[in-house]
């Protein structure tokens, strides 16, 4: 007999790094050694589409109510699956009831947590719900899981105040799909970075830097995962969206990956996933010296 897995997860399916890298790519295989898997997310792809963007408030409240919703329905089903695989969070907002009916109604739980949550931060265009988060949910389910996979030391030392049931599993890769382009064109060099709306703020640390290689060499800056950066004086700009049909290809036109970080506890949370791909397609990387990039 099977067993019966439910993800509960924040982001639709293929769209956060947070997801993919840790658990989604293993779904086919998880699959072919006998789980049953489903996955909810609190997010609808429509909601998804304009999470992060600024303004869209009315729209952004109407998709979080439908949201909560769904994840009241989601509680008549909790008692057919075998393990309750959360990442994050179910809810997010408020106190932690509804982790705590998770936890009531499951047979299993495991907690997957991979960013420093618990201190709070939200992103610009969405600070005005900030004081809403509540991190006694993070709080919550690392002492009530039956199990936590986490991605950093620095995690793994903050939860272990709560639970001694712990692995650590970094960012990882499929390298049969993630492969270096050895035709790559370097005609014109092509400085890259990979990312989100959320994290975009930490490439802004080179601005100047930026602006002068441009100014002095034929560079092109490549800037995916956020469409709207933007730098004054900065030439040869390249922005794009980022997808998953695309994603590969645009790793592969990057001749030298760039991941610049501020010394700030939230980046010691970070598992350095942005540096395993630009590795696993053979790009040299420009790292910021801190924390797990050492690793």
């Amino acid at each position: 007999m099977k067993a019966k897995v439910l993800f509960i997860v924040p982001y639709p399916i293929n769209t956060a790094p947070s997801q993919r890298l840790k658990f989604e790519q293993y779904y086919s295989i998880f699959q072919q050694n006998g789980f049953e898997l489903s996955q909810d997310s609190f997010m609808s792809q429509n909601f998804w589409n304009i999470a992060y963007k600024k303004g869209y408030y009315f729209l952004k409240i109407y998709h979080t109510l439908l949201a909560y919703i769904r994840r009241l329905y989601l509680l008549f089903f909790i008692k057919k699956y075998d393990i309750i695989y959360i990442h994050l969070w179910c809810t997010p907002f408020g106190f932690p009831f509804y982790e705590w009916l998770i936890k009531k109604l499951a047979r299993k739980v495991i907690y997957d947590i991979d960013d420093m949550i618990y201190l709070g931060n939200t992103s610009e265009n969405n600070k005005i719900i900030g004081f809403l988060k509540s991190t006694q949910k993070v709080m919550f389910l690392a002492k009530n899981a039956d199990h936590i996979f986490t991605s950093t030391p620095k995690l793994v030392e903050f939860l272990s105040q709560y639970n001694s049931s712990i692995t650590l599993i970094p960012a990882t890769i499929d390298t049969d799909k993630y492969k270096p382009n050895h035709t790559l064109d370097t005609n014109e060099i092509c400085i890259g970075w990979s990312g989100s709306h959320s994290t975009s703020k930490y490439l802004h640390l080179l601005d100047d830097v930026l602006k002068g290689i441009t100014q002095k060499y034929n560079i092109r800056i490549l800037v995916m995962g956020d469409p709207d950066f933007h730098v004054d004086g900065l030439k040869n700009l390249e922005l794009m969206s980022w997808s998953l049909e695309t994603e590969l290809h645009n790793l592969q036109r990057i001749n030298i990956g760039l991941h610049p970080l501020p010394d700030e506890e939230w980046v010691y949370g970070k598992s350095g996933g942005k540096l395993v791909q630009y590795m696993a397609v053979g790009i040299p990387i420009v790292a910021t010296a801190i924390g797990p990039n050492y690793d």
